[in-house]
Parts: structure tokens; sequence; C-alpha cells
């Protein structure tokens, strides 16, 4: 599974990890039993990283890897987020430290575990300096029952200030063919500090494996309904780089999804791409990319491809853009 490092100094784990967010409905429909067959066939598969969030589907996504997983627990390495909370206007950013001890017990226990190898503030509470939330993770790390900290969608300059508290191995945030805002500042910050890139919706929420078209309607509960980039004009325009990147995949005998997911292994080895998939099917195409090698006359195509500005829209509505720190 071509191992590599969680931050510096920390565990080793797998080049592809596996987003599980999907597992719970997040993009309509999902099925449990199939996604419980999943998970154990990733670990089977050499699978070591798995990515969920206290919030998805309000806890039950801890709860079905907790269920799964626990019998394997000296082969995973669990990662869980917290610091945000569901209301009636959506999610709102919580990171009081009540708020962050109250959640810590809480994933304990759904993920039937004593400690959580990598916890993630999901998002920066604007009425709470990151300095006191981060500060209370660390006593979390002290307690020894979590691991590593992790930040979610934050900027440098956030990143700075939180690892001047307790260094923080990992900052997940969107990064793939069309979404590299992370570039610019994010990523060499986190090289300087030693710290890991998790890349989530590294196949674009499923636009860059070629499943979804114009005539697609999304379920019930699917995120994508609400967000721009996945509808009217700017779907649109995003399946035409869809339509490229399924070309240059056609000459090389791969599926779009496999052309990405090289692409970001190509970025790095302290680039860890946790593409979500809660079909056995999927998840085996997608572990085909680590076998997949792209030559620099292919990552030239493939950026010809795609626009300087990436996709057409924007990643989240209004509110969920409200809830990055930028």
């Amino acid at each position: 599974m071509h191992p590599t490092t969680l931050g510096t100094g920390g565990p080793a784990v797998s080049r592809l990890g596996l987003g599980c967010m999907s597992m719970t409905g997040s993009y309509g429909t999902a099925d449990p039993r199939e996604a419980a067959a999943t998970l154990l066939d990733a670990l089977d598969s050499g699978v070591t990283m798995f990515d969920t969030g206290d919030f998805y589907g309000d806890g039950a996504n801890e709860e079905l890897l907790g269920q799964t997983l626990a019998p394997h627990r000296d082969r995973v390495v669990l990662a869980t987020k917290t610091g945000v909370r569901r209301t009636a206007e959506g999610l709102v950013a919580s990171g009081t430290p009540a708020d962050l001890r109250r959640a810590c017990e809480a994933s304990l226990r759904r993920l039937r575990t004593d400690y959580i190898d990598l916890y993630y503030l999901a998002r920066i509470d604007p009425a709470v300096a990151v300095e006191e939330s981060v500060g209370t993770l660390a006593d979390l790390v002290a307690q020894g029952k979590v691991g590593r900290l992790g930040l979610s969608e934050v900027s440098a300059t956030t990143l700075r200030r939180a690892h001047a508290i307790h260094p923080i191995s990992a900052v997940q945030t969107e990064y793939s063919l069309w979404e590299r805002h992370v570039e610019h500042d994010i990523l060499p910050t986190l090289r300087s500090l030693g710290a890991t890139l998790v890349a989530y919706s590294p196949l674009g929420r499923g636009l860059l494996t070629g499943a979804v078209a114009t005539t697609t309607r999304y379920e019930p509960g699917d995120f994508r309904a609400t967000a721009p980039r996945y509808n009217g004009d700017d779907l649109q325009a995003n399946l035409a780089i869809v339509d490229a990147i399924t070309h240059l995949a056609t000459t090389k005998g791969v599926t779009p999804a496999q052309i990405a997911l090289a692409w970001l292994l190509a970025r790095g080895g302290d680039v860890i791409p946790i593409p979500g998939s809660s079909r056995r099917p999927h998840l085996r195409d997608n572990l085909a990319a680590l076998d997949l090698h792209l030559t620099p006359a292919d990552l030239i195509a493939i950026d010809a491809a795609v626009p300087d500005t990436g996709a057409q829209g924007a990643r989240y509505s209004d509110h969920g853009i409200d809830l990055i720190d930028q």
C-alpha cells in the first residue's frame, strides 16, 4: 500500500485513506451492510487510515466505524473531527473547551476505542481564539485520549497560530485537479512545519469519476444539491473538464478517477488523498490508482485540461463558505 508518514515522526499510514462520510447518507441513501463490507475490504487491501467526523450522520458514521473496525483496532489509524454542531439553520462552529471535551468523550464511545489517533478541529469558531481550542485538544493529548492533532479548512495564518500551541500533524482540506487553493499558502506552510495535507473530495465529490451528468437528479439529503459547483451553468462548465480528463484516461486505458487520484499522489508523499467510497467496486477502482504512473507528459496534459481557475462555481453554499477560515 506504499505507506507514508502522518506528520513528522507520526505513524505509518497508507498512501490512500478512506473517507467515510458517504457511508451514512451525505450523498443520498446509503446501504449500511455494503458500507461495513467496504470498510473491511479496504482494511484487507492495506488501507490503514479511516476518516470520519462526529457530525457525519449525527454520530452514525462514527458508530458504523466503531462497530466494524473495533475488532481490528491495532491495524487502524482512526481520524475523526469535531468542532461543529447541527442547528435548524445548518452547521455552526463550536470550539469552546467544554464542547470539545464533551465531543471527544462521545466520539470515543461511538468509535469503541480509548484513544483517537488523529483528532481534527473541523472548523474555527470565530467566538473562540484558536489558541484556546487547540489548547483544550492538547490537554486531550496529554491525557492519552488523542494521539495527534489536526485542523480542517484553515488558513496558513491560523495554522501557524495553532502550531505554536501544539504541533499540528495534518490539515484536511479540499484538494483535487480542479480545486487547488491549498497550493498558494497552505501546502507550503504545512511543509515548513513538517505536517501532512489530507486531501478530501479528491474526486470532486464524484464528478471527476464521470458519474454525474446534467440530467443527474440528486437524491434527498445529497450535499451536492445545494452547492453551486454541481448545478446549472456551473455544472455544465465543469463537465467539460470531466470530459477532457475522461479522454486522457481512455488513452491510458484507466478510469478518470484513477487519473485524478494518481495526479494527487504525484504531488508528494506528504499529500494523502481520502476518496470517499461506500461500495466495494468504487473502492477497488480507486485503489488501482496506486499502480498508475503518470509521466511528465501526462502531467502536462492533465494540467492543460483544467483551467487555471479550476472548477467553476463555489464549492459550498454561502453558509458553508462562511464556515471556512480564509
